[in-house]
């Protein structure tokens, strides 16, 4: 079985920028992609997991989200590093798009973007790490049986400050950025 580092986009690799409605809008921290070669470099896949309910909103089309993916990877490879898989949920109940609102297991904290990534890569779950900003992915950690780490990037400090006493589970860890996050995950796997 092969382990993973479920990798947060928005406030986690990138900078958080509510709904990027624009390919000019997104942007790396530049800390990223060194984060995701150290997880190449160590054997470890390094999967972006997102919700986009944008999509479902109506804020912007599908066909940009998968622009933004592709920018990405050809940013990455830039700094000799990748993504081995992009799995991102569209959905939102209540949405505008009539498409894209409805219920799903996909949208975080469900665990269908990581049940479906644990197929496609024979991947042991409890072995698996989740890097996020959110309290969304410290669930989705715990729900999938994985380890959360919250970065304090993005939402991350505020939700940890004015939240973290209300939060059922508390992260594995909490690191100051997805730099830090993968380092103590490879000391500590």
């Amino acid at each position: 079985m092969q382990r993973a580092v479920f990798l947060d986009r928005d406030g986690t690799i990138s900078e958080e920028a509510g709904y990027i409605n624009h390919i000019d809008r997104f942007h790396l921290y530049p800390c990223a992609a060194g984060a995701i070669r150290k997880l190449n470099d160590a054997g470890w896949h390094a999967i972006l997991t997102t919700n986009q309910s944008g999509i479902a909103r109506g804020y912007f089309p599908e066909a940009l989200t998968n622009q933004i993916h592709e920018n990405l990877q050809v940013e990455l490879a830039g700094a000799g590093a990748h993504l081995d898989a992009i799995y991102y949920c569209p959905h939102l109940v209540g949405g505008t798009i009539p498409e894209y609102s409805k219920p799903c297991e996909c949208r975080k904290p469900k665990i269908g973007m990581l049940l479906k990534a644990a197929e496609n890569f024979q991947l042991h779950l409890p072995s698996c790490f989740v890097v996020g900003d959110r309290y969304a992915d410290i669930e989705t950690a715990y729900n999938a049986g994985a380890r959360g780490v919250l970065v304090l990037s993005g939402y991350g400090k505020g939700e940890q400050q004015y939240m973290g006493h209300t939060w059922q589970r508390q992260p594995a860890h909490i690191a100051q950025d997805v730099s830090a996050a993968v380092d103590w995950i490879l000391q500590n796997a």
